[in-house]
């Protein structure tokens, strides 16, 4: 009954992540500024990783956990670039 439990529950995780994700794409396609496409990116790469996580733990597979730590680690970068891109026009001095 447990082990029923907590796959129904990652299931209901991953279905609320995608909705989340696509509540995140219609922020970045209809963002009026550019901040809001930025926080809609941001809030993209988080959930993305986190249905990544939650595979991971329906499918017992490491694999996923690793792919979610890059994803992750690349997504703070791209953050960190756009927010400089968008002070200072220039990514690279």
């Amino acid at each position: 009954m447990t082990e029923l439990a907590i796959l129904w529950s990652i299931l209901l995780a991953q279905v609320m992540l995608a909705l989340a994700m696509a509540f995140a794409l219609y922020r970045i396609v209809k963002g009026p500024h550019a901040q809001d496409r930025v926080l809609g990116l941001d809030t993209l790469y988080i959930n993305a990783m986190l249905m990544l996580v939650a595979f991971g733990i329906r499918t017992a597979n490491t694999v996923y956990f690793e792919t979610a730590l890059i994803i992750a680690l690349l997504g703070f970068v791209s953050s960190i670039a756009f927010a400089k891109f968008l002070m200072r026009g220039e990514i690279i001095e």
